[in-house]
């Protein structure tokens, strides 16, 4: 055996379809009385619904989320908890919404409730981000891990079939990264293979009939162990990519994530070709070498955007990026090599299969 270690983290998970129901008795657990209710402004209606569920312990409704949390987001909302005098954040969304509730932690120690209504993970990770001046800084920060998580499968039903492919393809590339980590331990690898498994089996459902509920709990257990994955383990050049594409170029997150994830696993291919193989017995194949076009394959299948081009990212975006991950690159198997990771990121940006 390898030896290893393996911290676990301490967040309560509730699971099940109507457990939005339950959100005044999780607040007693935690010992909170008035949440700040956090959404995107395209869910600011979600927002009304938890706000009506609480009643009088809703602080109010804040639905002014975006992307990769720009530092002025997150001061304007904090100042917004304090105002309203809110003990605790209740992030209903995706990873926006989650991740501005993490800026207002990470300094005012505000606990989080936490109803993911995506894939994207961050729920279950002491993981943050803030944007400024055009780069993307990530960090890790025991206040900003939800002390609790409740996941409503019945929640995911009006996301459309497009997102819903984007967003359970960004957790894939949590589990896939995670089995190649730097810290990577038997227990979260353990974790991983079965996300991906679960992902790659439900979520052609979700996008074939996007009503179908027991498809929906399926994806949404995926994404909650990919998401351990992602706050138990470092992650690697992928990750690396697309914080660079999504800081600098604000190219949509989720959408960047498939689109480079099987151009990334490819990279790493022979460096992480014992760690790849268990991902390539998930997807259905039988080696490392495997990964990279059984990913490319099944973003096809689920109607995923095939290029960097389509989300807007321009020409020279290739070269920049390369250049930008090289300068402060994370942990990977195979060290970052510009020119290779360059050409990768132009075969992405082509809508090429990896190669």
């Amino acid at each position: 055996m390898t030896p290893f270690i393996y911290q676990g983290l301490a967040s309560r998970v509730v699971f099940g379809p109507g457990k939005l129901e339950h959100l005044a008795e999780e607040m007693d657990r935690l010992g909170v009385r008035r949440a700040l209710v956090l959404t995107t402004p395209e869910q600011a209606h979600l927002g009304e619904r938890v706000a009506a569920i609480l009643g009088d312990r809703a602080a109010g409704l804040y639905p002014h989320a975006v992307m990769h949390v720009p530092v002025e987001v997150a001061r304007a909302a904090r100042v917004e908890a304090e105002r309203r005098a809110a003990d605790c954040c209740l992030a209903i969304g995706g990873g926006s919404t989650i991740g501005l509730g993490k800026a207002i932690a990470l300094e005012s120690g505000l606990p989080i409730l936490a109803v993911p209504t995506t894939y994207a993970g961050s729920e279950m990770t002491p993981i943050y981000g803030l944007t400024e001046n055009r780069l993307k800084k990530t960090g890790r920060d025991a206040r900003v891990l939800p002390r609790t998580v409740i996941y409503d499968p019945e929640l995911t039903l009006s996301l459309p079939a497009g997102i819903s492919a984007c967003s359970g393809m960004n957790a894939m590339a949590h589990a896939v990264e995670a089995l190649y980590a730097q810290d990577a331990n038997p227990i979260v690898s353990l974790m991983a293979e079965e996300s991906i498994r679960a992902l790659a089996e439900s979520l052609p459902g979700v996008v074939a009939d996007p009503q179908d509920l027991e498809a929906r709990s399926r994806a949404l257990y995926g994404a909650w162990l990919a998401g351990i994955c992602l706050g138990s383990v470092g992650m690697a050049i992928h990750h690396k990519l697309c914080h660079t594409l999504g800081g600098t170029f604000n190219l949509p997150h989720a959408q960047a994530h498939s689109v480079v994830l099987p151009h990334a696993v490819h990279y790493n291919r022979e460096a992480a070709a014992g760690p790849l193989a268990r991902a390539a017995r998930a997807l259905g194949g039988r080696s490392a070498e495997d990964v990279g076009a059984l990913l490319f394959a099944l973003n096809r299948r689920l109607g995923i955007p095939a290029s960097l081009a389509e989300l807007g990212l321009p020409e020279e975006g290739p070269a920049e990026t390369a250049e930008i991950a090289c300068a402060s690159p994370y942990y990977n198997p195979r060290p970052f090599e510009r020119q290779p990771i360059e050409a990768l990121l132009t075969r992405a940006w082509q809508g090429l299969p990896p190669g």
